[in-house]
């Protein structure tokens, strides 16, 4: 008895490792109090399939905006699983650029802020050494999500505001413009992760503080076919919290990543597309990595003896200070794959191999799908500081007389500064150049 009572707990466990259930979401269609287990009834929000969906299992959501538990949103992803979006309100049909699964807070719900300063999509998936073991091996899949800040954002009414751009410049918080509130100044998708996590055939759009920010203890993460547009500080950055040489292997492939800003207005720090950080091996290819204020691949960060890159066949186009940067102690060095020293680029430490990367100028590549107006303000964008002093000015010599310092007074001005991106062509993007950046899904 005791025998067969064993050999029935092992059925079971194998059974419940085995089958994994799937969930199905439609904000059009669902019910909260629907099974949501079967398409012909659906839950009304991805945070009910979340609390009712175990390890493993699959979340299909329908077009339409989702915005969190009691509209806070941002979503918690506190167990490895996939959603996948992109489906008509029936399920019958998946296409992501006709049927948008979006999540677009409105600057409303920055009232109520993620947890553990996440983003709008947030991991939580690991707490402890022992937790990280136990969902070691089980993949979670964001699959063909449209995430974007935009309506989030406080943007300037006037100020930086190029002629043809819909918004002034983006406003850092405390500061803001029209809005109730400030910005959320949050990755649109932050966490804290381990095992596989594979994010693709998303969109990211006006991210106020970086696109993607994921702090990986171990395994694989792979970033494939996004559309990155519009992110400040940096597109991608994938972090190793475990100190051990490797322990991330990082593929970022096949994504188009435009715009990317710097941290503030005086354009003087960050504006990366995608980077490599310590104890990380990325595989970086068949991008297009264009626009970035400073590097469209930056490798200056971190310990580069505990690095593996391969930086080969992508597409850089109008990087503004390089189209990629490496530490040569104790300065940092930009390359130019048009430079001649571009191929001693392979020779610094940390890269693996740097081959059949491409640069292009024209935009015409993009034609129909870049908005012009954007693009020819951020070429032009520029930061600049006047200085005046004057020691005999009535103020200065009031100070002077009660024995306090003189000041003077400087005046800057910014032509434009992550402005918020228009997103009627964004989804053209897929498929926009053949076998580089995000492919069009099938």
């Amino acid at each position: 008895m005791n025998r067969f009572l064993l050999t029935a707990c092992a059925l079971c466990a194998t059974a419940i490792t085995t089958f994994a259930a799937d969930w199905y979401v439609s904000a059009g269609t669902g019910k909260k109090k629907n099974a949501g287990n079967t398409p012909d009834a659906p839950l009304k929000a991805i945070w009910n399939a979340l609390e009712k969906a175990a390890p493993g299992d699959t979340i299909h959501v329908a077009q339409g905006n989702y915005h969190g538990k009691t509209s806070c949103g941002w979503i918690m992803i506190d167990k490895p699983i996939s959603i996948i979006g992109g489906y008509a309100d029936d399920f019958k049909t998946r296409d992501i650029t006709k049927y948008p699964t979006m999540l677009k807070p409105t600057n409303e719900m920055n009232q109520t802020k993620p947890k553990m300063d996440g983003g709008t999509v947030s991991f939580a998936m690991w707490a402890s050494a022992n937790q990280a073991d136990v969902l070691k091996g089980k993949p979670t899949v964001i699959d063909g999500l449209y995430i974007d800040q935009g309506d989030a954002n406080s943007y300037h009414a006037t100020k930086a505001k190029p002629e043809g751009v819909a918004t002034g410049m983006y406003l850092i918080p405390p500061a803001k413009g029209n809005t109730t509130y400030a910005s959320i100044d949050s990755a649109e998708m932050k966490g804290k992760t381990t095992g596989n996590l594979t994010i693709k055939n998303c969109v990211f759009l006006n991210a106020s503080n970086y696109a993607i920010q994921i702090s990986h203890h171990e395994g694989d993460v792979k970033i494939l076919n996004n559309v990155f547009i519009n992110s400040r500080r940096q597109a991608c950055d994938i972090l190793c919290t475990k100190n051990q040489n490797g322990a991330v292997k990082f593929e970022f492939a096949n994504n188009t990543v435009l715009f990317t800003w710097s941290s503030t207005n005086e354009m003087t720090d960050m504006g990366f597309a995608v980077r490599c950080n310590t104890n990380v091996e990325a595989n970086i290819h068949h991008n297009i990595l264009g626009l970035s204020v400073f590097y469209g691949f930056d490798n200056s960060k971190g310990i580069d003896k505990t690095k593996k890159v391969k930086l080969d066949n992508n597409v850089f186009f109008l990087n503004k200070k390089g189209d990629a940067a490496v530490t040569i102690s104790p300065n940092i060095k930009p390359f130019f794959v048009t430079d001649d020293a571009w191929e001693d680029f392979e020779d610094c430490t940390g890269m693996e191999s740097v081959e059949n990367n491409i640069s292009i100028k024209d935009p015409a590549v993009f034609k129909g799908i870049i908005d012009q107006a954007y693009l020819a303000g951020f070429l032009s964008a520029t930061y600049t500081e006047k200085a005046s002093y004057d020691p005999n000015s009535p103020a200065n010599v009031f100070r002077s007389a009660l024995g306090m310092n003189k000041v003077g007074s400087i005046q800057s001005k910014v032509s434009m500064f992550a402005n918020r991106y228009p997103d009627e062509n964004v989804m053209k993007f897929f498929g926009a150049m053949q076998q580089y950046g995000a492919q069009a899904v099938k």
